[in-house]
């Protein structure tokens, strides 16, 4: 697999990761063998970089992934990032402080087994949170006493991402980009390319819609996302299919099969066109199933999309996605 610079953290990652998300929750029920079965896959795959949050399963992601890495013994080959301040509540800005954050990083220590977290993100922390100087404050404090390497921040928004990437504790950025949500490139890309800032790509599939196998009459089990938070009445939003109203999208996907080049998926496809982003440091797709997870990774070596494919992709946005989703995000 080919592998990128994760910003000025001096970890050297492959391209396409492995996002855990669907390991821990809101994606309906993953046993425990599913979830350490889905990790195993992706290291065999070449993966070597994987994603996750103390949130995600209340920390069954961080604990399958702990169990992997030790049966494997490949600790030293893997990097693992993990966030924090989700399990806050109420879920306020004023919460993201030293404690907190300091409480939530000794479990996920413990969980994933390790001194120390070798990347730990804010995990999408209200917009007010990054105009308070103590919260990164308290970051630094974290790496000066050993509990962890170096910081990041996970964010719903690109103004949220241009206000963090001030803060000289922040080293990376995960944000949602996909052909579904492209404002990223026009407004963050660039500038965190100058200031040397790894990106992280989440939702790179805009929860499946960009695989071309999520029908319109699809019903979901009621423990997952994609049937409880369609409107964001959990979290926000952007997070569930992008933010694209669901009619809009199967309507967008329509338009992108004619142009899924040969011997690609179009989940492959919706992979590749991220990754010809140059500012991208790695994809998070997740899935559990393990073709999927072994598809995802073979992106990496895929030759890029051609300027006829990025240009269509681009047609269709304006048309079918730009008037409901460019400017909330």
């Amino acid at each position: 697999m080919n592998r990128r610079q994760l910003g000025t953290t001096g970890y050297d990652v492959t391209d396409v990761g492995l996002g855990t998300w669907n390991i821990g929750g809101d994606w309906g029920d993953v046993s425990a063998e599913e979830g350490r079965e889905t990790i195993r896959t992706a290291l065999d795959a070449g993966v070597d970089f994987i994603d996750t949050a103390d949130v995600y399963g209340d920390g069954f992601s961080e604990q399958r992934i702990a169990e992997v890495l030790d049966e494997r013994e490949v600790r030293d080959e893997v990097t693992v990032a993990t966030k924090a301040g989700r399990r806050l509540d109420p879920h306020t800005a004023e919460r993201y402080n030293y404690d907190n954050l300091s409480e939530y990083v000794d479990r996920s220590r413990e969980y994933l087994g390790v001194g120390s977290l070798e990347l730990l993100q804010l995990h999408c922390p209200p917009t007010d949170a990054y105009y308070q100087p103590e919260t990164f404050d308290a970051l630094s404090r974290l790496k000066d006493e050993g509990k962890v390497d170096h910081c990041g921040v996970s964010v719903e928004r690109v103004e949220e991402a241009l206000k963090a990437i001030e803060y000289p504790e922040v080293e990376t950025v995960q944000i949602i980009f996909n052909m579904f949500r492209q404002r990223p490139a026009e407004r963050f890309f660039e500038e965190a390319k100058r200031r040397d800032i790894g990106v992280i790509v989440r939702v790179p599939l805009a929860s499946g819609l960009l695989t071309g196998k999520v029908s319109r009459d699809m019903e979901f089990p009621e423990n997952d996302h994609r049937n409880f938070n369609i409107e964001g009445e959990a979290f926000d939003r952007g997070e569930t299919f992008a933010g694209l109203p669901v009619d809009e999208g199967f309507d967008a996907v329509d338009e992108l099969r004619e142009h899924v080049p040969e011997r690609m998926t179009m989940a492959q496809m919706a992979l590749r066109w991220i990754l010809d982003h140059d500012a991208v440091s790695t994809v998070i797709p997740g899935s559990t199933n393990p073709e999927h997870v072994q598809a995802n990774a073979a992106v990496s070596e895929m030759d890029p999309l051609s300027n006829q494919v990025h240009g269509a992709v681009r047609d269709i946005y304006e048309e079918y996605v730009f008037g409901d989703v460019h400017h909330r995000w």
